[in-house]
């Protein structure tokens, strides 16, 4: 018994000083607490967007396009698996998490406290920051202190609705930038918080909107600029370490800004 005590204790210390090395068998071998990689399908990094939202994920000619279709297909790439893509609604995207039928999503997330207490979140790739899109005659909507009491078309659970109703607006569902667009044209709601890439994208796929609506620019300060990142299980923590991997070297070697570049217009990888 005092043998096994005696033996525990230089166990202990050799983890506690030793850097988190332990004692297996007689031999002392590094603690692996970087947790375990789970996958939904061996070999295969299933990544679930919308793959409706341009120009982050969209179909073009029954294809999947977009920045983040060109940066999920390398993150995985530069993990050695292959990218399967698993296209679903945005209020399907975080629970698909919980439910593990992906392993990451893709698709305009921003990191929040709510967010971080029920997920993992790998490396921010963008900073996204938001516009108000409002009909060109709108002159009373011209900022965040505006929106008290107006309605507000907004994305169900996103970063834009909490928003909104962080300054007081009350809004409608809407899952995608076409419907909200036209909610607008409509007179059914009145603006909405949104990406300034993503509107920039939409008008220049529907220049004739270009005459109907308009989009603000709304200050930083009071809303700073979304962290844009991938979303996991809270349980992924391995995976969320190859991911965060693989950001950084696609970073480092600019392929992410040169992504932002091609899609946006602009470099959004900076604060």
């Amino acid at each position: 018994m005092k043998k096994n005590w005696i033996y525990g204790l230089i166990v202990a210390v050799i983890v506690v000083i030793g850097g988190g090395y332990i004692v297996h068998h007689n031999r002392v071998v590094k603690a692996d607490n970087s947790g375990k990689t789970s996958l939904v399908k061996k070999g295969t990094l299933t990544i679930g967007l919308e793959g409706t939202y341009a120009p982050f994920s969209y179909r073009q000619d029954g294809k999947l396009k977009g920045f983040e279709v060109d940066l999920a297909k390398k993150v995985a790439e530069k993990s050695g698996l292959k990218a399967k893509f698993v296209p679903t609604a945005w209020d399907g995207l975080i629970a698909g998490i919980g439910a593990n039928k992906f392993d990451v999503v893709f698709n305009d997330v921003a990191i929040t406290p709510e967010r971080q207490a029920k997920y993992l979140f790998a490396t921010p790739y963008l900073y996204s920051r938001e516009v108000l899109v409002v009909k060109k005659d709108n002159n009373e909507l011209k900022g965040y202190k505006d929106v008290k009491g107006h309605t507000l078309a907004e994305g169900v659970g996103t970063n834009n609705e909490t928003v909104a109703k962080k300054f007081g607006a009350k809004t409608i569902a809407s899952s995608e930038f076409t419907n909200t667009v036209n909610l607008i044209k409509q007179g059914r709601a009145e603006g909405a918080f949104n990406d300034e890439g993503a509107f920039a994208t939409y008008i220049k796929d529907n220049p004739e909107d270009a005459k109907i609506v308009k989009a603000i620019k709304v200050p930083t300060s009071a809303s700073p600029a979304a962290k844009i990142a991938p979303l996991l299980n809270q349980k992924n923590k391995g995976l969320q370490k190859q991911v965060n991997q693989a950001i950084k070297q696609l970073s480092d070697d600019g392929t992410i800004k040169k992504l932002s570049v091609q899609y946006f217009g602009s470099d959004l990888t900076q604060k």
